[in-house]
């Protein structure tokens, strides 16, 4: 008959003997009085040494993904454990959600979600269960038959055999989740593993917290940001648009706009406002709407439009710069009256010609107390593409201007024939050539990027 399973604790196998060379301790001999205590000294200073360190790394993590994996692997380490999971889940139901394993695939974190909440150790937490409190220990989950058979057969598969859980607070926000820790044979954390992992628990869990905040917070800049600009392009005869926007993390003050006009004409805009933050976006979301009306009543005259701007933007804004450039267009003649205020100069891409549009050099908008510049006509050739763009698209630390001019021309140059038919397919060239990270949606500058294509047929 075999020799019955021995559970152990974590760290500690009972199956292995005690040295035979090991002394006993002698009666006659009796133990320094100081050798325990030093003993216990010596374990609590390597306990908090430990715990520092995986707090430091934690803070230094700044998103939430970040986060929740340091808090895995640092959890692991604390209770022994080779696997686990964490699941993001706020009990305020404002989102975000997610599940993130360790040394788990993701067909192996779908099987897990298979057990009826209920019945997990994770799933008891975040539904709040009376007994799910605190840390919730399976010594022997495939031993233990009174757990729910489904979870039984999913760590029977996944070759798991113990689970240690504890819930993620924090006090401002509740409860932000649940972290498991799976062990490949039976076993639980010792008691001084437990109190380790409590405390980091509960740092972690404010960081979280912190986290938790912060993402929420680009989340509604984002949608704010979004929803400032145009849902679509207008659609003229005679020319294709495209647009890309790209928002820096804490959110910016660049914008753009295309509205169709009158007699088949085309008001085409980029601009930035200074500053970041809510104020820039709702600064920027004014001068848009300011400068859609006056488009419509004067947009044949691009220097009237954008002297309205700066009224409008002394009245409202008289804290804040911005820059602007409007463009009225005539497809059916290929015909450009443009002005600028501050703003960078268009670029035209062709089959024979790459270059900057000459515009005379004026002051942003609010740095005058009156604004007005010479206009610019332009006439692009058939096929050509006219770019307008912000200056975030020029900014890059190291940089000089002119190198960061000469940058995007080079960029421009270079986009294959077989795209040029595109404006969008130009606009996403142009911006892999010139910015680190191309189109990714996890930009990590702090610069706004606005980018307008127009091609005229």
């Amino acid at each position: 008959m075999s020799t019955p399973h021995l559970p152990k604790v974590a760290g500690i196998d009972p199956t292995v003997p005690v040295s035979t060379h090991t002394a006993g301790s002698s009666p006659d001999v009796p133990a320094a009085p100081g050798a325990f205590i030093q003993d216990r000294l010596a374990g609590w200073v390597s306990d908090l040494t430990t715990l520092h360190e995986l707090t430091e790394r934690l803070a230094g993590t700044g998103t939430l993904d970040d986060a929740l994996h340091e808090l895995l692997e640092a959890g692991a380490a604390l209770v022994g454990a080779r696997r686990g999971l964490v699941v993001l889940e706020p009990s305020d139901r404002r989102g975000p959600v997610s599940t993130i394993g360790l040394g788990l695939a993701h067909a192996e974190l779908g099987h897990i979600e298979t057990v009826p909440r209920s019945a997990t150790s994770y799933g008891r937490i975040l539904e709040g269960f009376p007994d799910a409190e605190g840390a919730l220990t399976t010594p022997d989950l495939l031993g233990d038959t009174s757990l729910d058979p489904r979870r039984r057969e999913v760590a029977a598969r996944l070759g798991y055999a113990a689970s240690y859980a504890l819930p993620l607070t924090a006090g401002a926000t509740g409860r932000l989740g649940a972290a498991v820790w799976l062990y490949d044979e039976p076993a639980e954390p010792l008691e001084r593993q437990r109190h380790l992992i409590g405390l980091y628990a509960a740092y972690a869990g404010e960081h979280l917290a912190r986290l938790l905040e912060l993402e929420r917070a680009r989340a509604d800049i984002a949608t704010i940001s979004e929803e400032l600009l145009p849902t679509r392009m207008p659609r003229v005869p005679g020319v294709q648009l495209a647009a890309r926007h790209r928002r820096a993390p804490q959110g910016g003050g660049d914008w753009y706009d295309a509205l169709a006009l009158p007699e088949g004409a085309l008001g085409l805009a980029v601009g930035s406002v200074s500053g970041s933050g809510p104020g820039a976006l709702a600064a920027s979301g004014r001068l848009r709407a300011g400068l859609r009306a006056y488009a419509v009543m004067e947009g044949e005259d691009p220097v009237a439009v954008l002297s309205d701007l700066e009224l409008l933007l002394r009245l409202t804004e008289p804290a804040r710069s911005a820059t602007a450039l409007f463009a009225y267009c005539e497809p059916a003649r290929r015909k450009i009256l443009l002005a600028g205020a501050g703003h960078a100069p268009p670029l035209v891409v062709g089959e024979r010609r790459t270059e900057f549009v000459e515009t005379s050099v004026s002051a942003p908008l609010g740095m005058l107390a009156c604004w007005e510049a010479p206009s610019v006509e332009i006439a692009p050739a058939e096929g050509e593409t006219v770019l307008l763009y912000t200056d975030g698209l020029l900014r890059r630390v190291g940089d000089s201007t002119d190198r960061a001019f000469a940058r995007l021309h080079s960029a421009a140059a270079s986009v294959p024939k077989a795209l040029r038919h595109d404006p969008g397919s130009v606009a996403d060239h142009v911006l892999r050539a010139v910015l680190p990270d191309g189109l990714d949606r996890q930009y990590g500058g702090t610069e706004d990027v606005a980018l307008l294509a127009a091609r005229f047929d």
